[in-house]
């Protein structure tokens, strides 16, 4: 994001009264999310406990040593003493350095051969050591999710699991597991996605101009956007919308004051097509 955008948008979210802040390394923007956070605090608008800050450990850094290090560097970043929630953010690993996206000669990935199991007893570790309330992954399925879940030994199970959730990818059946483990999923790209031909399949047809949405939306006068963030929450789905538009951040927030029936929640559950926009072709 250009310089301060993120900056000011943090700062309006949290003026709206959003609380939960969903942050990477590898956005490259910590530095900003934490000034808003912290210039928000001394303006008395909120203590550093009413914000629920998700960080998270990238690919290049699984191995058990380099877990604790990379999370106290993005602590760092954010000059905060904790985050709430410090997730794996996917199952596989990159080469470790600082390359962020490692490649050989011919532009292929360089992988690395890690064991999940170990990274997630660092996880632990960071934990106990109170630099994360809590611990979690994202981009996990059920067969990584029962690894850690049967691993010898488990201290702290996760807590949540981020994956890609909207109407046309309800993912029902890792739903269904997560709620049997008490893991709570959290929903990116809750509303679809950018149009961004590098990272997004955008073969597939766009979530907000869908008929289904729009129709329910005008009932409600809600927009597609609100229908699809109520849909989730309704299922206890935990949306990360993400925006940079004032008015958008604050329309993703009134999603409060309405309900939707169950008729019209199975009427969107039936637009699933088991599409997913963010491939991860990685």
């Amino acid at each position: 994001t250009p310089k301060g955008t993120c900056l000011e948008s943090v700062k309006i979210a949290i003026d709206t009264g959003y609380r939960h802040i969903d942050g990477a390394f590898v956005y490259f923007n910590e530095h900003e999310v934490g000034q808003a956070i912290r210039e928000k605090i001394a303006e008395g608008r909120i203590k550093r406990e009413d914000i629920f800050y998700c960080g998270k450990l990238w690919n290049t850094c699984h191995p058990p040593e380099l877990v604790r290090p990379t999370l106290e560097k993005t602590l760092k970043i954010l000059q905060l003493d904790y985050v709430d929630l410090y997730i794996i953010e996917l199952p596989m690993a990159f080469k470790p350095g600082d390359v962020i996206y490692p490649r050989d000669e011919n532009g292929k990935f360089i992988y690395h051969e890690t064991d999940l199991c170990a990274t997630w007893e660092a996880m632990e570790a960071c934990k106990d050591a109170g630099l994360a309330k809590s611990i979690g992954v994202s981009n996990f399925n059920r067969r990584q999710l029962e690894m850690i879940l049967n691993k010898p030994g488990l201290k702290h199970k996760p807590v949540s699991n981020q994956v890609e959730c909207h109407p046309y990818f309800t993912q029902p059946k890792l739903l269904e597991f997560c709620r049997q483990h008490d893991i709570v999923i959290v929903g990116y790209s809750p509303l679809g996605t950018s149009r961004d031909e590098t990272w997004v399949n955008v073969s597939s047809p766009p979530l907000l101009k869908d008929t289904v949405l729009n129709a329910i939306g005008k009932k409600y006068n809600k927009t597609a956007a609100q229908i699809a963030l109520r849909f989730n929450i309704q299922r206890g789905v935990v949306v990360i919308p993400k925006s940079f538009n004032p008015q958008r951040i604050r329309e993703n927030f009134q999603i409060f004051d309405f309900s939707l029936t169950e008729k019209e929640m199975k009427e969107i559950e039936a637009l699933n097509k088991n599409v997913r926009y963010v491939e991860l072709l990685m």
